[in-house]
């Protein structure tokens, strides 16, 4: 029953496979079942909470075109041998699926719709198919073409302006151009978020949100042995020629910047938090890490995507009561190193060193439906560490959105 006054949102838990590098540790997973796989963990980890009292389970994922096709999160509440009477949603609002997941069961549970809900997201960036269009008519006696369904635009509608449906990487190259940012700060950021997730994997930091699968328990998208010297001799990946090399003084305007190594790779993973209302937890005995306060989704063209998330933050923000200088941790999806980068320079009042500070998507990967949920489930972590404070999770999107959230504890 819908209530007068929103009621207060609660994480009580927050998992996440390891995540995978594309063809890796993960890659002979389907997806719905590395989605089954943390929704079984939740309910698992709260022997208090009945699986029958689960109100519903959303789910976020990016592509859909693949073996999680027929809804997601329906499956992974099967497979995970949750009651039949547990239904399920998949969302997608593309690198934000996961957080949308977050977004839409924390306002089911806000309203009265639900007290106990299950959110997040999955991705196997390994197992997206290949898709093969109709044919406009029957019989074709030519070759037909194959599109793949890992990253970014394919069968793209020819009304859409060009400079709006550039790939993903060149819109990072375009956010770079325009603010100067080097290649040697991109390279030095890539290089931080290896150094971080490293030593927080040493100091055991995410072994309250891992939950092994069958073999794998740690990320495999982090590289303790990189350096800046290894990370400049790669080759940018979206532009390439004679003026994309690397000089001593760095790139010269238009030149390529973004490789593979300043750039999220790509990723196989699922993640889940548990939501609940104060009746939720009084039935279940649970205590949560940390409260959600607000959310917000913004637009921006396309083509600078990457910047998504300044105004979804100031935003999310403002609806909290609270500005930059009241945050704790900040969990941001480095997507690319230059976009990241292009956030914090329109974040004067943010401390930098509040930012990832377990390191990032650069070393710890970008499964599209997943990280959103990772992103919220870390700041409620890191918080309930703390034992206060407030936190920020906010990610860009492609074709030109920002969506972030706030927590508190």
């Amino acid at each position: 029953m819908i209530t007068d006054r929103p009621r207060d949102v609660y994480v009580v838990d927050a998992v996440r496979t390891p995540f995978g590098k594309y063809g890796g540790a993960l890659s002979g997973a389907r997806p719905d079942d590395l989605a089954a796989h943390v929704v079984k963990a939740l309910v698992d980890r709260a022997p208090g909470l009945d699986p029958a009292t689960v109100d519903d389970v959303w789910l976020g994922n990016a592509n859909g075109a693949g073996e999680e096709n027929r809804d997601v999160a329906r499956m992974a509440v099967l497979l995970a041998g949750l009651p039949v009477s547990v239904p399920g949603v998949t969302v997608n609002r593309l690198c934000g699926s996961g957080m949308e997941a977050v977004v839409q069961a924390a306002r089911a549970v806000a309203l009265g719709d639900a007290s106990v809900a299950v959110a997040g997201g999955v991705e196997s960036m390994s197992r997206a198919p290949w898709v093969l269009p109709k044919p406009e008519r029957a019989f074709p006696a030519g070759p037909q073409t194959l599109h793949s369904t890992t990253l970014g635009w394919r069968l793209t509608n020819p009304r859409m302006p060009g400079e709006w449906t550039v790939a993903l990487g060149e819109g990072a190259e375009l956010i770079a151009d325009r603010d100067r940012i080097t290649r040697d700060r991109q390279d030095a950021f890539a290089l931080a978020s290896h150094e971080k997730a490293a030593r927080a994997r040493k100091d055991g930091a995410f072994a309250a949100e891992i939950v092994p699968y069958g073999e794998v328990s740690e990320d495999e998208g982090i590289r303790e042995d990189t350096s800046l010297a290894a990370l400049g001799r790669l080759r940018p990946a979206f532009r390439t020629g004679s003026d994309a090399v690397r000089g001593a003084t760095g790139p010269s305007a238009g030149a390529g910047t973004v490789t593979a190594g300043n750039s999220s790779p790509l990723t196989d993973g699922a993640a889940a938090l548990l939501l609940m209302d104060e009746r939720g937890l009084g039935a279940s005995g649970c205590t949560p890490l940390a409260r959600i306060r607000s959310s917000a989704v913004t637009g921006i063209e396309p083509q600078y995507f990457g910047l998504g998330p300044v105004e979804a933050a100031t935003r999310a923000l403002e609806k909290a009561g609270r500005g930059f200088d009241a945050l704790h941790t900040v969990e941001l999806n480095e997507a690319f190193a230059a976009q990241a980068l292009g956030c914090l320079a329109r974040w004067p009042e943010l401390d930098p060193g509040l930012v990832n500070p377990r390191g990032g998507a650069i070393a710890l990967g970008h499964p599209l439906g997943a990280s959103g949920a990772r992103l919220v489930g870390a700041v409620a972590h890191q918080l309930a560490a703390a034992g206060s404070g407030t936190g920020l999770a906010t990610l860009c999107i492609g074709v030109g959105q920002g969506l972030a959230m706030v927590l508190e504890r």
